[in-house]
């Protein structure tokens, strides 16, 4: 047996054992403080500047410091998270491999930051290991990362004191609000839904110019969330709250649409769900449905997503069964609807603060007016050092002879750096920066340069100084910018929003051979079919008269409208010079109002109109035995007048008009003899004319010459004037650049009275009608119609139209926002 070693002789104290009395209470306490400190402080909330959680602004710095620009080959996942984890963030390889995921997700993200290549997951699956994925910085991240080497964010230590990393990014992009955020802290929370970035653009943009902005001014731009994968916000006084106060909640749906999902049965196709809501999920929720007895009417579901088509959740409906009843059925029991709760959670001068809709854009318009600032006095301190050192060169240049004489004839450096200084009374750098001049500098090409560079310096100091000194230049700098960025980086809204539930009930596509199902309770009652300027069809329960007059708290503005009835059929003229059949039943009917009808609670064009690729809905139009003629006018200046009622009757769609190459039917209406046709072209052309000067053709005829237009130009807009309205008629022109994306630019408007232009025999060029400024130079919307016109932007929000203006050769006024449509 081994024997113990022997205790060595030690001194009496080494050996008592140091015991430091504790309570428990106060440890656990002082513990956890430190615990939550360190959560909500460096974890799960993000900072209101930039929108970024600490781990995300250090993947993102340390993405750029790599180098792994959009245009440079992709790297490993790995090699990101191990450089960051390294560096800047030593808190595990999986918390920063799933946030690095998440920015990488364009289901998670509105705009997308990370561009991943390789398996990222999806809504039902995670993404595979890091050493199989690779990634590098999307476009947008460059927005939140430019000038960070000008001295616009202040700069922290990391974690070892050995390098630092931005205590905030520049953020060019109102990321918090475009890209939402989620994260629970110890004893707060946050879930911050998306938004559209062209439309959080422009109410920042409103906001720089008028810090007095109102949250009922920022609404009118912001209407609300933009979820990225779609589908409809149904309510929005949750929304409205929550803009007020930072907390509040809306229901979200799929949209979902009717087809015959085989020759004999109908079913529910679901191509858009609910934010984070997978298939997989409402597939497992049907099934338990059906199993528990809870659902009923349907025989199967199927999963059909691929690459090609994107979400394609097929629901079978048995025979016998009211397809738009089981849908209703599915809202309630599956997550085909859910719902999400906002809570405005986020750091403002390192305290967690719950912010609306105003608070949110006001720390962000004033993070980027300080990053703006300090740009130019960095710039601006970078150019003056850079002028002090090319006129020191310039000196030197002027009297080279001598200055090579002082230098040769001095013993060392510092000899002849001092010469230098009282001989030319230069300073020290600059004679510093004359002893390492190159000879290649002596030519006399090189002179000429340093002058030009000195003028070029010259001019941008004076802009630096100016743009510093005046805040509303400093503003208006900052206001470009954000506009820049929306261009470059703005897309269309993907989600529809609804007022109400009523309103977003979905019926289905046209479909050969389909027939209209409808319950027995709905009478054939006259009533109106209504198309709104953004795509949204309904119709209304009655058949009075629609009320004009102020609109501007309804949601969007009439673009067509069909006396019929609600068992009757109407047609949808699409821009390729087709007539699709339209049911009326399909259409959700508005509730009856005092005013103008609220139009958000109509159904969107391509749930209800089977649309070709590119195909656009311009009309709609009565098909009934007795209706008027239908007057069309296409881009290259033609126009028709086609006998409504000539329907094949065993056909759902059918051509309206002959198209020649590359035309497409701009407008239509409904017109007799007496009514004027009216005709804007893109050069600001207008011409009208009587419709008996058009005679009615055949379904297969191509029209006659309608307007006369110069190279390259097209026809914008097409409208009908009835004799007995034009007094109350009125033109709206809206100029802008040809060459700017669509959405991203107000523009100037005009509004003339119709009978300020003369009319003229058709196949002429017209008169003027909008007077361009600098900078425009086409139409890119005109409108003709019975006034008052209301002007709407892309979600259905209103903008505000100048005063009318009896001149017509005349300039329009800009407008705060881009339009959209006008009716």
């Amino acid at each position: 047996m081994a024997r113990r070693p022997a205790t060595p002789n030690l001194p009496p104290e080494d050996l008592v054992e140091k015991i430091v009395d504790i309570d428990v209470a106060t440890e656990m306490e002082g513990s956890y403080l430190e615990y939550a400190y360190s959560v909500i402080y460096s974890r799960a909330l993000p900072d209101a500047r930039d929108g970024l959680k600490p781990v995300q602004r250090r993947i993102l710095f340390q993405m750029s410091e790599m180098g792994l620009r959009p245009d440079r080959p992709y790297v490993k996942s790995a090699r990101v998270v191990g450089e960051v984890m390294g560096k800047l963030h030593p808190h595990g390889d999986a918390a920063i491999y799933d946030a690095m995921v998440r920015l990488a997700q364009p289901f998670s993200l509105r705009l997308p930051l990370v561009d991943g290549h390789g398996n990222f997951g999806s809504l039902d699956d995670g993404p595979a290991a890091p050493r199989y994925t690779e990634a590098r910085m999307a476009p947008a991240s460059l927005a939140m990362t430019a000038n960070l080497d000008e001295d616009t964010v202040d700069f922290v230590p990391n974690y070892d004191n050995q390098l630092t990393q931005p205590e905030v990014l520049p953020a060019a992009i109102p990321n918090l609000l475009v890209n939402g955020a989620a994260g629970i802290a110890v004893g707060m929370a946050t879930n911050m839904a998306p938004h559209n970035l062209v439309e959080v653009v422009a109410a920042a943009r409103h906001l720089v110019m008028h810090p007095e902005a109102t949250l009922e001014d920022l609404m009118r731009f912001v209407p609300g969330p933009d979820l990225p994968t779609g589908g409809k916000i149904v309510g929005l006084d949750g929304v409205r709250d929550a803009y007020r106060t930072g907390r509040g909640a809306f229901r979200t749906r799929a949209t979902a649409r009717i087809e015959n999902v085989t020759p004999k049965r109908r079913g529910i196709v679901v191509t858009e769900l609910p934010y984070m809501v997978g298939p997989e999920k409402v597939i497992e929720k049907i099934k338990e449905g059906v199993q528990s007895r809870k659902l009923s009417g349907i025989s199967g579901a199927t999963d059909l997503t691929d690459h090609q088509h994107g979400l394609r959740l097929v629901i079978e409906v048995k025979t016998g069964f009211d397809p738009e009843a089981v849908l209703e059925q599915l809202y309630r029991t599956t997550p085909l609807e859910d719902s999400f709760s906002i809570n405005n959670v986020t750091l403002v001068d390192g305290q967690p603060r719950t912010l609306g809709l105003r608070e949110l854009l006001s720390v962000w318009v004033e993070h980027r007016i300080g990053v703006v600032r300090r740009r130019s006095r960095h710039r601006l301190a970078k150019r003056r050092e850079r002028l002090h050192l090319v006129e020191g060169l310039l000196v030197a240049i002027l009297d080279i002879d001598e200055v090579i004489q002082v230098i040769r004839s001095s013993d060392d450096a510092d000899i002849a750096r001092g010469r230098l200084m009282t001989v030319f009374d230069l300073s020290q750098a600059q004679s510093e920066y004359i002893l390492e001049l190159r000879l290649r500098r002596l030519t006399k090409f090189s002179r000429l340069e340093l002058e030009r560079e000195q003028q070029q310096l010259t001019e941008e100091i004076a802009e630096l100084e100016a743009i510093l000194a005046d805040d509303l230049r400093l503003r208006t700098l900052v206001s470009d910018e954000m506009a820049e960025v929306a261009a470059t980086y703005g897309t269309p809204r993907r989600t529809i929003l609804l007022e109400s539930a009523g309103g977003s009930s979905v019926t289905g596509a046209p479909a050969a051979g389909r027939s209209a199902v409808a319950p027995l309770e709905i009478a054939d009652t006259p009533c109106w079919a209504l198309l709104s300027g953004t795509g949204l069809l309904a119709r209304t329960a009655s058949d009075e008269p629609l009320v004009r007059g102020d609109r501007r708290a309804k949601h969007d503005v009439l673009g067509s409208r069909v006396a019929t009835t609600a068992r009757a059929e109407v047609g949808a003229v699409t821009s390729r010079g087709r007539i699709v059949r339209v049911s009326v039943l399909d259409l959700p009917a508005l509730p009856p109002t005092d005013g103008a009808p609220s139009l958000s609670g109509g159904v969107p064009l391509r749930e209800v109109v089977a649309l070709e690729p590119g195909e656009r809905v311009v009309a709609l139009a009565s098909l009934t035995a007795d209706a008027p003629t239908l007057a069309l006018a296409t881009a290259q200046g033609t126009v028709k007048r086609v006998v409504s009622g000539d329907v094949p009757g065993n056909r759902d769609a059918w051509e309206a008009i002959a198209l020649k190459p590359g035309d497409e039917v701009v407008g239509a209406a409904e017109v007799t003899d007496d009514d004027e046709l009216v005709l804007v072209s893109s050069d600001s052309s207008l011409l009208h004319f009587p419709a008996s000067a058009v005679r009615p053709q055949g379904r297969a005829a191509g029209g006659m010459a309608g307007i006369k237009l110069a190279a390259g130009q097209r026809v914008v807009a097409f409208g009908a004037v009835p004799t007995e309205s034009a007094a109350d008629a009125q033109v709206v022109t809206v100029a802008g650049s040809s060459s700017a994306l669509p959405g991203t630019q107000a523009g100037s408007a005009k509004v003339t009275p119709f009978e300020t232009y003369p009319g003229k025999g058709r196949a002429t060029g017209g008169v003027r009608s909008h007077r361009f400024l600098r900078g425009e130079d086409a139409l890119i919307l005109a409108w003709v119609g019975v006034g008052p016109a209301w002007a709407t932007g892309s979600a259905g929000q209103p903008v505000e139209l100048p005063a009318p203006d009896p001149r017509r050769d005349m300039s329009g006024a800009v407008l705060a926002a881009p339009v959209h449509a006008v009716g």
